[in-house]
């Protein structure tokens, strides 16, 4: 049996799957040169933005995250259950049957087209162009 890996607790996002995500102070408030709110506004603006950031994530991700890793668990489960017993199986008798299909098609083609081609390729070769 593998072994499972070990979570890595402070780079819970190894390949960068949600980078486009910008949740960051400086990401979603900026105030552009020339209109600047109070220095003790910004401030307190920025320790409530993380607070009612990270205290509505962390109830969130406590009363849901727990399910909705469930589902997401099983679904990938459901997915991989259908390709690994339905589709590939589904696909590979798929295969052979057409590589049936495209031999006896072939044949045909060969048995009926070619000789009309090599037919009209002897007809035509005979002509001749001349230019004055």
């Amino acid at each position: 049996m593998s072994q499972e890996k070990e979570l890595d607790m402070t780079d819970r996002d190894p390949n960068q799957l949600n980078a486009h995500v910008k949740v960051q102070f400086e990401d979603v408030l900026a105030e552009p040169d020339g209109a600047h709110s109070i220095d003790c506004v910004w401030r307190c603006s920025y320790m409530c933005f993380n607070c009612g950031k990270n205290c509505c994530y962390k109830l969130m991700t406590t009363l849901c995250g727990l399910f909705i890793a469930l589902y997401w668990g099983c679904e990938f489960a459901f997915i991989t259950f259908d390709q690994v017993w339905c589709i590939t199986p589904g696909l590979r008798i798929f295969s052979i049957y057409m590589g049936c299909a495209q031999k006896f098609f072939g044949t045909c083609v060969t048995c009926f087209l070619a000789p009309i081609c090599e037919t009209c390729g002897l007809m035509f070769s005979n002509i001749n162009v001349k230019n004055q």
